[in-house]
């Protein structure tokens, strides 16, 4: 440790001078070097504005289940298992445990050998068994009503009150050249916007969905889809469309408008169903950032 510190002290001020010098040309470097980096984004920005494909972004909004699907055989036989066991290893309850004394003191009081001063601080107030508590436990459960399963709007795809136990998609009605077609929202990119901004946007702009809360689930497209012009429209400045996807969740629905455009018609949908409605084309892109849907 001696010997380092000796050539340290050794070295002469000029010496020292200089690597100073040399430290602040590198910083200066670096410097010049961020300026390049900035230089290349914005070129990079130019490119993509200039580029014959147009930019457009899209959001894959789902809505979760609203209730726990249905069990089937097996998972209600696994069920019915677990209460069982948890049943017969888990420790009494305070109501079982009063079931027992209320027991108990029935049989003394039968026998003969109950002393009622055991009761003396209790004597001005009303003992309530526990089985009066079951009593009244089983008439308010009489009158207990549990909400339906199966909404009214269940066959209607527009509601997204519909199909309560399953995840839902929303699709909207565009016009692509000469036809509309089902597909998931979406709007051009503009300049100084991200492409999240414009997925945003795009939900933001439909009439019919104007009081929905969404929550996307990051700043990174999950899928992307490409396609071409027809030949005769294609032009040197328009060559097609890429479309990029994010994810988002319904987190409030919000009321319903009161009018509904048909321009802005909507449905809700399951998996299963976008077949019915979107292109295979489109489907093929969709359904690979829809697992666990």
């Amino acid at each position: 440790m001696a010997a380092p510190c000796r050539r340290m002290a050794g070295r002469s001020l000029l010496q020292f001078l200089s690597s100073f010098s040399r430290t602040s040309v590198s910083n200066s470097g670096f410097r010049q070097f961020s300026v390049c980096r900035g230089s290349r984004q914005a070129q990079h920005v130019e490119e993509i504005a200039s580029s014959p494909w147009t930019l457009m972004a899209a959001v894959c909004l789902q809505r979760l289940p609203v209730i726990s699907a249905e069990t089937n055989p097996i998972e209600q036989q696994f069920r019915e298992m677990m209460i069982q066991m948890e049943l017969e290893k888990s420790m009494l309850s305070d109501h079982e445990l009063r079931l027992l004394n209320d027991a108990e003191r029935i049989r003394r009081m039968q026998a003969g050998e109950y002393d009622s001063d055991e009761e003396d601080d209790r004597r001005d107030q009303e003992i309530v068994l526990a089985q009066d508590l079951e009593d009244s436990w089983e008439q308010k459960l009489k009158g207990f009503q549990p909400a339906a399963r199966v909404s009214d709007s269940e066959g209607d795809p527009s509601s997204v009150q519909r199909r309560l136990s399953d995840s839902l998609l929303l699709l909207v009605e565009r016009p692509v050249g000469r036809e509309k077609l089902w597909m998931l929202p979406q709007t051009e990119w503009q300049r100084g916007e991200t492409l999240r901004e414009t997925a945003e946007r795009a939900l933001g702009s439909l009439p019919a969905a104007s009081g929905f809360k969404a929550t996307f689930l990051g700043n990174t497209p999950c899928g992307v889809y490409k396609y071409k012009l027809p030949r005769a429209a294609r032009t040197e400045s328009s060559v097609g469309t890429k479309v990029f996807f994010f994810k988002a969740v319904l987190s409030d629905a919000g009321a319903p408008p009161a009018t509904e455009s048909p321009e802005s018609s909507l449905l809700w949908v399951t998996k299963s169903e976008l077949q019915r409605y979107v292109k295979p084309a489109y489907l093929m892109k969709v359904e690979r950032f829809l697992l666990g849907f």
